[in-house]
């Protein structure tokens, strides 16, 4: 999530038709109607953040028009965000899902409003101290470590993906994903679609690698505390499932390997030590000490899948940009990321 601004025309709804909905399913706020902003920068599924009765709620949704297969699942978000509100992983509190198309056009859910901070980008230009920067950033790792460390069979998970060859799978429907957003030729792409499959890791096949992966692990889909460096809630879990835990790493790592701009959102050239941000190394280590490993073997084969999904999920944005149907104004210039972010995928493949 990122700044409020109106609701875009692609995104309008019945705020009324919503309002008399939700207060007919218990929501008793909702009865004198309801005011809607909408969370730009996001590129998935839309964001709104509705006041009623004198209370922020946030309500999340498919956007409109034909969507690729096994996108915006926002159910799976809710279930997955409700099985962890009894753990110390820190979501915010779960009140409705609504499976209806009827309603708004969408299936949607509505949670809690966390108030705090939502970091604008990885070097944390907003926080005043390196001290701060460098205690967010373990705050960071500590979820991380405490999500992969959830029973998910004890949470009610047991059936949301297999417990083993999550990569494998992850590397077809990534490939079938962007085959299906295909524009133009992206040969770094075409190389990783071919290189991936033949060298996923021996530990893939492990069910003892399983863990419940968030997907999009970064600090901007991260709530931090006003004040202190402390993560308040993890949102955005379209992409979670059962899966490897050195994924959800390396995913939540590429950020040391991305440019800085208003864009890419990466440290690229930026001093992290001056800042008070560890460096990849220290980070991964400090992940490896909680989590109990020696270390993270393939590292370069899960850096190259990361960045590969990631190029696949900007090409999705810039199809459904090209369509008119994309959840934020700057669809085109995100969608654009695509053939940059296989170029590095396919580097560290070289390098494996």
């Amino acid at each position: 999530m990122a700044t409020l601004g109106v609701v875009t025309a692609t995104h309008r709804f019945d705020e009324e038709r919503l309002a008399d909905y939700l207060c007919a399913a218990g929501l008793r706020e909702f009865a004198g109607g309801l005011t809607a902003l909408q969370y730009q920068g996001g590129q998935s599924n839309p964001t709104y953040r509705l006041e009623a009765g004198g209370r922020y709620f946030v309500l999340r949704k498919k956007p409109p028009g034909d969507l690729l297969p096994s996108a915006h699942l926002v159910e799976r978000e809710y279930r997955v965000m409700k099985a962890l509100a009894d753990t110390d992983v820190p979501v915010p509190e779960m009140i409705h899902l609504c499976e209806d198309p009827g309603v708004m056009g969408q299936a949607f859910f509505v949670m809690e409003h966390v108030e705090g901070r939502v970091p604008s980008a990885p070097g944390l230009p907003e926080v005043e101290s390196a001290a701060e920067r460098a205690a967010i950033y373990d705050a960071m790792n500590e979820a991380l470590a405490r999500l992969h460390a959830v029973d998910w069979v004890a949470v009610g998970l047991g059936d949301y993906g297999k417990p083993s060859h999550y990569v494998a799978r992850q590397v077809s429907l990534w490939t079938r994903q962007y085959e299906a957003a295909r524009t133009d030729p992206i040969p770094a792409m075409e190389a990783l679609v071919e290189w991936l499959p033949a060298h996923v890791p021996d530990s893939d096949a492990a069910e003892g690698e399983t863990t419940i992966a968030h997907g999009d692990y970064r600090l901007d889909n991260m709530i931090l505390h006003p004040t202190e460096p402390r993560v308040l809630a993890i949102v955005d879990w379209e992409l979670s499932t059962l899966g490897h835990p050195l994924a959800d790493l390396a995913y939540n790592c590429m950020t040391y390997h991305l440019p800085e701009g208003p864009l890419w959102k990466g440290l690229g050239e930026i001093d992290c030590e001056a800042l008070g941000i560890p460096s990849e190394e220290d980070y991964v280590a400090a992940y490896c000490r909680r989590t109990g490993r020696d270390g993270v073997p393939d590292w370069e084969f899960f850096m190259a899948f990361g960045l590969f999904r990631l190029a696949s999920i900007c090409q999705g944005v810039y199809a459904r940009a090209l369509q008119g149907n994309a959840s934020s104004r700057n669809a085109l210039e995100v969608g654009a990321k695509a053939p940059m972010l296989a170029e590095a995928g396919w580097s560290f493949a070289r390098r494996a």
